[in-house]
């Protein structure tokens, strides 16, 4: 196939988010409105509503007015559709993540604040592709394996940023993985309480878990 056609497909199977590279999140306190496929937007909706497990592709397919067997030619099954979100999910805020690290470089405090501000915009802005990741538990091991590559590589980032904050004295942590699974864990929950009819914009939100963030590490004073 010739690229405008490699671009069709991609763009029917929803393979793409925003342009791929760091600059596209340069500024990546801006999330812009999801690119989805069709079929990937009512598997989302659908998901959402009523979980993985009580979504039948009948229902998809009806939500995108197609058959189907013509779902099927885009997404093998069902749960396809399940680890295409969920991959394009974690790679975006995994994107983000290392674009704010990048802008606080030199300064661990200002990198871990910048790092949980995108984790928390990216949870509350796309709360409904956030909350997916409680459905990953429905994927086969091979999938999993493979959902699990991209969000060690968040986890790595923040333990990175935790354990050179303890090594130049500006954290106090006495066990840095712990303490990057306690602050990626609370981040992990915002979907299942945030709405955004709520009084709490997204900028208050990142704002508050920023301040928690840091106090969780003994950050012993303000970023640079």
């Amino acid at each position: 196939m010739d690229g405008s056609t490699d671009d069709a497909v991609d763009r029917l199977e929803g393979r793409r988010v925003e342009p791929d590279g760091e600059s596209a999140h340069a500024d990546w306190r801006t999330l812009q409105p999801l690119d989805l496929s069709p079929i990937l937007s009512a598997a989302l909706d659908a998901f959402y509503e009523t979980g993985f497990h009580g979504t039948s592709v009948r229902e998809i397919a009806r939500r995108v007015g197609v058959t189907v067997p013509a779902l099927y030619y885009h997404h093998e099954n069902k749960e396809g559709l399940l680890i295409a979100l969920l991959e394009l999910s974690t790679s975006d805020v995994l994107s983000r993540a290392h674009a704010a690290a990048a802008e606080g470089a030199g300064d661990p405090v200002r990198r871990l604040a910048n790092v949980i501000e995108a984790i928390v915009l990216r949870m509350t802005m796309r709360s409904a592709l956030a909350a997916l990741e409680g459905e990953a538990r429905y994927l086969s091991p091979e999938n999993r394996q493979r959902y699990r590559a991209v969000r060690k590589g968040i986890e790595q980032l923040v333990r990175e940023i935790v354990e050179e904050g303890s090594a130049t004295g500006d954290f106090e942590v006495d066990d840095p993985a712990e303490t990057t699974r306690a602050l990626l864990g609370m981040c992990q929950s915002i979907p299942r309480w945030y709405h955004a009819e709520g009084t709490l914009s997204p900028e208050a939100v990142a704002e508050k878990y920023v301040a928690i963030a840091l106090k969780t590490v003994g950050a012993r004073r303000a970023p640079l």
